[in-house]
């Protein structure tokens, strides 16, 4: 027999004796499956202090003979509910109270019956049916869909208590919120409110004029209220009410009226957060410290407003009031400097403040404010208000933006460096009672318009050609008046007076 056959022989008898000895059954007993154990920990790791409402919780467990299916958890008494992941973040609402929230979670291993089970009781709890896959979102499980086959689930859930403290919200003035020292009884306010326990959480926005202690004096907005105009129009009261524009709008005005306003005097505004718990945050308060800040709230005298618009250092606020005094209005107007005096959201509080007035006379240099021209004269001359400009442009303005308040063909704006003194300016001789005006001095970048005459009457040109189309009209209505000249410039022949006359008594009817 070869040496090659004498293997073989030998490699099959030891297979032979391998498979009988297969055969032989196993002593002993199959061991119990062992529930897991689970641990659960706060991130980071802390000492068990009061937390912020949005806690990431994570856990994990432990199986001595398999391995972890998922995780069965809830809060307090809600239902337990099943998840394959090791942590997830929380977002806790507390209440009017310090709250403590009980957390608690059990581990199950994978050691399932092979078969989806509608039902899983344990531990003298039910747990529902086997978690599963929901594919056709019918929200029962179908022969098709993954399930988690549960094994045995954690007899002692791991706890964890979670202190939550309600924090008091914080507030603060924005970057638009300040106070000009003078103004007339209109003023916008805005800030920003925040609370460690979301910003949902704030109930109230307290807001009082002057007076804190007293709690008439206070009165309460929606905690989501983050800027508001006050006015009034109240000037024979002693205790006048201010109207709350939610956002400054005039559709949205607070039921309440805040009370505490001193006119001719300081006046101070405060404003608070207030939580559902009713932990309030500090009152903060403009003007603040300072003793260089304040406002004063002046009353108006009149139904006439002069708007100085005027930053350039000359005679023109000298020469106005001298007009006006001329024509026996002396006490009679008031004055609004937009330049030292400007206002915070000024589209707004401008709108607001002119429209306690019937008239308004706006003078301008070179540097003119348009851009509140522009957003409030039709909103002015809507609620019945009248209005005369003497405006003075820069080298360049948007036509277009013009067109938002005088009646002009936007595409057609004569241009020119400057006029010399002696330069005349005549009335169209279709109303002669508007009187010629000559120049008596330089003026600079000056500009002319064609006019819309549709809703326009032209009244100034230029009589020897120097601009074309017209540097003064009116429109259909005479509710305004517009002058591209400095008119304290333009007294030559004397006749300011008489255009101001004609303008304001025979064109508006102001009554002296």
């Amino acid at each position: 027999m070869s040496d090659k056959n004498l293997l073989l022989i030998i490699f099959l008898a030891i297979v032979s004796l391998f498979m009988i000895s297969c055969k032989e059954e196993i002593v002993g007993v199959k061991n119990k499956n062992q529930a897991p154990e689970t641990s659960v920990s706060l991130y980071p790791d802390s000492v068990i202090i009061p937390q912020q409402t949005r806690l990431l919780v994570s856990w994990w467990g432990d199986d001595p003979d398999g391995i972890i299916r998922g995780f069965y958890f809830k809060w307090n008494d809600e239902p337990w509910q099943f998840t394959a992941g090791n942590d997830s973040l929380f977002s806790l609402k507390i209440g009017a109270n310090d709250t403590t929230f009980r957390f608690n979670v059990s581990a199950a291993d994978a050691e399932g019956n092979g078969k989806y089970d509608n039902q899983i009781f344990q531990n003298g709890i039910n747990f529902g049916p086997e978690p599963f896959i929901d594919k056709n979102g019918n929200g029962i499980w179908d022969n098709n869909e993954k399930y988690y086959d549960i094994g045995l689930i954690d007899a002692t859930p791991a706890e964890f208590l979670f202190p939550l403290k309600n924090s008091a919200p914080t507030i603060q003035w924005n970057e638009l919120s300040f106070l000009p020292d003078t103004s007339f009884p209109v003023m916008s306010f805005g800030w920003i409110a925040d609370d460690i326990d979301g910003v949902e959480s704030i109930l109230k926005i307290n807001i009082a004029l002057n007076d804190t202690l007293n709690p008439a004096n206070i009165i309460s907005l929606d905690g989501r209220v983050r800027t508001i105009t006050m006015r009034t129009n109240e000037f024979t009261s002693q205790n006048p009410l201010m109207e709350i524009l939610i956002e400054g709008q005039e559709n949205n005005i607070n039921p309440e009226k805040l009370p505490g306003l001193l006119f001719n005097d300081l006046n101070y505004f405060y404003v608070q957060a207030e939580d559902i718990s009713g932990a309030k945050s500090r009152f903060i308060k403009l003007p603040g410290n300072d003793p260089n800040d304040y406002w004063y709230v002046k009353k108006p005298v009149s139904n006439f407003l002069v708007i100085d618009d005027y930053a350039t250092i000359d005679n023109a606020a000298t020469f106005y009031s001298a007009m006006f005094d001329s024509l026996n209005l002396t006490g009679s107007y008031d004055t609004y400097d937009i330049v030292t005096q400007e206002p915070p959201f000024k589209n707004v509080t401008f709108l607001e403040t002119i429209k306690l007035f019937d008239y308004l006379f706006w003078y301008t240099d070179n540097n003119p404010s348009i851009d509140l021209a522009s957003f409030s004269t039709q909103k002015y001359l809507s609620q019945g208000g009248k209005v005369a400009f003497s405006m003075q442009f820069p080298q360049t303005v948007d036509p277009v933006e013009l067109q938002n308040f005088i009646p002009i063909i936007s595409d057609s704006i004569g241009l020119k460096v400057s006029l010399l003194p002696g330069t005349n300016v005549v009335s169209d001789t279709t109303d002669p009672l508007y009187p010629n005006l000559k120049l008596t001095i330089n003026v600079f970048r000056v500009k002319s318009f064609y006019l819309n005459e549709l809703v326009a009457n032209p009244i100034y040109y230029y009589l020897n050609g120097e601009l074309p189309g017209f540097a003064g009209f009116t429109n259909i209505g005479l509710t305004e008046f517009f002058i591209a000249l400095p008119l304290d410039k333009c007294n030559g022949s004397g006749n300011v007076k008489a255009l101001l006359q004609k303008v304001f008594f025979v064109d508006f009817g102001i009554t002296r």
